[in-house]
């Protein structure tokens, strides 16, 4: 049994849910978003709560009941919260900067590395060594955050690279004499 599943998702005030055709959707003050539904679970939607069950016991329906509960309550928080990401760029002349609907980062290559922010994504450079990255849908900031952080990962000895914030990099000791 999955102790995940079995919790209904509340709707709160202010959110609306609807399924048609196989697609849940969700509109609250942030935004609207949509989710393909899976045929191994049954959704059941009423004024207070979106129900997730299994459509029978087999392996794969029990797989996907937690998941799929998850998926609906990050679509819920998504409209009403919103989800943020921080990022910190640790090193010597490392920066990054945000001109418009593109960021651009200096990371120590013989180039500046120019990334596109996709639609319903907004970035933020508060100083030049910290990026927000700030949307409604929780896969598009996690996967932003995910291809910045790829261009430099922290390395063990110095620390220096691309983090997310409260992140904890394992730092090795250094060459002994």
């Amino acid at each position: 049994m999955s102790r995940i599943g079995k919790k209904p998702v509340a709707i709160p005030s202010g959110v609306s849910a609807n399924i048609d055709n196989g697609i849940l959707s969700v509109k609250g003050p942030k935004g609207t978003l949509t989710m393909g539904l899976s045929d191994l679970v049954t959704y059941e939607l009423d004024d207070a709560a979106i129900a997730v069950r299994p459509v029978n016991q087999t392996k794969a329906s029990r797989s996907h009941w937690g998941m799929q509960r998850t998926l609906v309550s990050n679509l819920i928080s998504g409209v009403t919260e919103g989800y943020t990401k921080v990022l910190e760029i640790t090193g010597v002349g490392y920066r990054a900067n945000a001109q418009g609907r593109n960021l651009k980062l200096q990371l120590g290559y013989s180039h500046d590395v120019d990334i596109a922010v996709p639609e319903g994504l907004e970035v933020k450079t508060p100083d030049n060594t910290t990026v927000e990255i700030s949307g409604i849908d929780k896969q598009k900031v996690g996967q932003l955050a995910a291809e910045i952080r790829r261009w430099r990962k922290p390395e063990p000895y110095k620390g220096k690279g691309i983090k997310y914030r409260g992140e904890f990099i394992f730092r090795k000791e250094g060459k002994k004499k």
